[in-house]
């Protein structure tokens, strides 16, 4: 054979062209690093502290815009409240006349004191929930205007009417304080969870000043308009809320009656055109859709005589606006009966029980 003829591999290649090949393949990895993984080795550390970095900044953010907040009324729905603000790191100075809320309070992390004045000294923001606007009223001008410094936020979350919510505003404006009224809408569940919504009645810059706290204590924060409007968008949304679960119970106790199975009713009204808030998120049907107090007894939830305190505030604004509201007017009547029967701290869905008997 001469030399010119070389013997050839599959494809044609010949045992010189793969031996060369083979050579500069193996120099090539003789030159590549020993380590498994060269660029775990030298990077993640670098990674990690890239990352641990970053997490200290934001750390350190945060804790900056940490603040000392006064918190007056401690209820039902105060006390939860007051325990998020502390819970997301804020100095809460609590008051209550309760000894039982004060407890409460300081078990979750607040600094409970004396009094109101205590509460709001030294405070960026004073947030307050009181049953009526009489002890709004009160409060502010006894205590909060000369105990909180310029600048601080004032942030009244209690459902009140809206003419005295636009005073205590406006005296707040002249005292150089920043104010909003903020009610809320969730029930005590919510307010533990930090889940509520708040609807803000205030200024431009009121607004700015209190938005970063009310979103500590809920899901939503919304800001409804002028003082007062938060108020406006409160007792409206509950007089809708209020006709709607009526009717939801009135519902309910006609198909009760009619032998149909409330499971049934609710799987068919509930993806059809009757479908609302008081059916597929508070039913008031025990075992029926979500847990809602009519699995408890109808303990727990929103008291029958707070939605007619709301009710009434609604009535009392439609009179003073001109405003016809027949199904509002019908629901406030209902209510007042059942808070009258004895069922002022049922939740409010307890009046199917008054509504079953009628349908009886």
């Amino acid at each position: 054979m001469s030399k010119s003829v070389q013997a050839t591999g599959p494809g044609g290649e010949s045992a010189r062209t793969r031996h060369i090949r083979s050579c500069r393949v193996g120099a090539e990895r003789s030159r590549r690093p020993v380590s498994k993984h060269p660029r775990r080795s030298f990077a993640t550390p670098l990674r990690q502290a890239q990352r641990l970095l970053k997490t200290n900044g934001r750390t350190l953010q945060e804790r900056s815009s940490m603040a000392r907040i006064g918190f007056i009324g401690l209820g039902n729905m105060g006390g939860g409240m007051a325990a998020n603000l502390a819970k997301a790191g804020h100095d809460v100075r609590a008051f209550d006349l309760s000894a039982d809320a004060l407890s409460r309070a300081k078990a979750a992390g607040c600094l409970t004191v004396a009094d109101a004045v205590e509460a709001a000294s030294g405070a960026q923001a004073v947030v307050t929930m009181l049953p009526a606007g009489a002890h709004v009223a009160q409060v502010y001008g006894d205590a909060l205007f000369d105990a909180v410094d310029t600048g601080a936020v004032l942030i009244d979350c209690s459902t009140i009417d809206v003419d005295t919510a636009r005073a205590v505003a406006e005296a707040a404006r002249a005292k150089g304080l920043h104010a909003v009224d903020a009610p809320v809408s969730g029930g005590i569940a919510a307010a533990n969870a930090g889940a509520l919504t708040f609807m803000v009645g205030g200024s431009d810059a009121a607004f700015a000043k209190a938005e970063p706290f009310l979103s500590d204590m809920g899901k939503a924060v919304i800001h409804a308009g002028a003082s007062g409007a938060g108020q406006a968008a409160k007792m409206c949304n509950n007089m809708l809320l209020s006709a709607s679960m009526i009717a939801t119970c009135e519902a309910f106790a006609l198909a009760e009656k009619l032998g149909l199975n409330p499971q049934t009713f609710y799987d068919i009204s509930s993806v059809s055109s009757g479908q609302c808030w008081s059916m597929t998120s508070y039913c008031p049907v025990a075992g029926v859709g979500p847990e809602t107090p009519a699995d408890r007894g109808y303990q727990g939830g929103f008291a029958a005589a707070l939605m007619l305190k709301d009710l009434r505030l609604a009535m009392q604004a439609a009179a003073g606006a001109g405003a016809d509201t027949p199904m509002g007017a019908r629901a406030a009547e209902l209510y007042a009966r059942f808070v009258e029967d004895g069922h002022a701290a049922t939740d409010f869905s307890g009046i199917i029980q008054t509504l079953r008997q009628g349908a009886a």
